[in-house]
């Protein structure tokens, strides 16, 4: 599938600055139409045989440059539900990443350079997002300590109190993501992003991004999804105990009842940057703009701040000797 303007037959992509489709070569909007030409093994634009991953749901052609979206990969059960297209465009992304490290004092002087600039990519993630049930049935006992003083004497009263909570609560949209490539820990790190603004899939917003489909099914993952659920209702429940000193349970039943699922396409910019023989990997939200990930250190800037300090100080004793030598 390629998405090409009614006014010059140039390729489309979704521009995510402009929330519209836009047409590079005539800057025309919103003019697209569809071609379903080609497959997965060929390009509807130019002809030429394409190579694609195992999950790969879009891509570029290496050889025309066109956006491809792979209507196998988007059809029958790899069908998402819902996306939520990038509005972080590919400046933005990289203003965002200039943002966070460019205070850094250690970071490589080619981070960020334009020519590793080309190693940034926006991508679709795949996501299932769960929803739950929760029912936290809790029963412990509870302590108020009060103290207080009269003349000479301190006194301590504790308090018992029998506890018991009964709470229903509703998860809407736990994610997990589907995506072998991404580290499960970075994805988490990744949100919070606002499902509010979850749209019907259309694969148009797919143009001019890498895709997945899931690389897992949704039983799989769904265990990461339970622990994120486990950890909201328990931080519920500690609050409604916050009233006493300490409490100790002696009854913590927690249920957790999966009544809805969605697969989705989240969207991430992903910056690969290499040095000295390693590859660091850098994610920007492509909703909310958050950075996740860490600089590697230069060794030369390293070294370079040691002997300006070494330097400095050096300098100081020698003018403080001077100094009391002229005293």
């Amino acid at each position: 599938m390629i998405f090409k303007c009614k006014n010059c037959g140039g390729g489309m992509i979704y521009e995510a600055g402009k929330k519209s489709m836009y047409c590079p070569h005539c800057e025309s909007t919103d003019s697209e139409y569809i071609v379903n030409e080609g497959s997965i093994t060929v390009c509807g634009n130019c002809g030429a045989p394409i190579t694609v991953g195992q999950f790969t749901s879009s891509d570029n052609c290496a050889h025309c440059g066109s956006s491809l979206v792979f209507n196998e990969r988007i059809e029958g059960g790899y069908r998402p539900n819902l996306i939520l297209p990038f509005t972080v465009n590919k400046d933005a992304a990289v203003e965002a990443l200039n943002k966070e490290f460019d205070k850094r004092t250690f970071t490589p002087a080619s981070f960020l350079s334009e020519k590793s600039l080309k190693n940034i990519r926006g991508m679709y993630v795949p996501f299932w997002l769960y929803d739950y049930q929760a029912d936290y049935d809790f029963s412990g006992e509870g302590r108020k300590v009060r103290s207080w003083i009269s003349g000479d004497t301190e006194y301590t009263e504790t308090s018992y109190y029998n506890v018991i909570r009964q709470m229903k609560t509703d998860f809407d949209k736990v994610p997990a993501d589907a995506s072998n490539v991404m580290e499960d820990g970075e994805m988490d790190l990744m949100e919070p992003y606002t499902y509010e603004e979850l749209m019907d899939f259309d694969p148009k917003y797919m143009s001019g991004f890498f895709g997945e489909v899931y690389n897992a099914g949704a039983d799989e993952l769904e265990e990461r999804a339970k622990i994120k659920a486990r950890s909201a209702s328990e931080q519920l429940m500690q609050q409604s105990l916050s009233g006493y000193n300490s409490v100790t349970p002696h009854r913590k039943n927690l249920n957790l009842t999966r009544n809805g699922l969605n697969y989705a396409l989240l969207p991430v910019w992903i910056y690969r940057y290499d040095y000295r023989g390693e590859t660091y990997r850098f994610y920007v939200n492509g909703q909310t703009g958050k950075v996740v990930g860490k600089t590697p250190v230069s060794r030369l800037k390293l070294l370079l701040y040691g002997f300006t300090t070494l330097l400095s100080v050096s300098a100081l004793a020698y003018l403080a000797t001077e100094i009391l030598e002229i005293l």
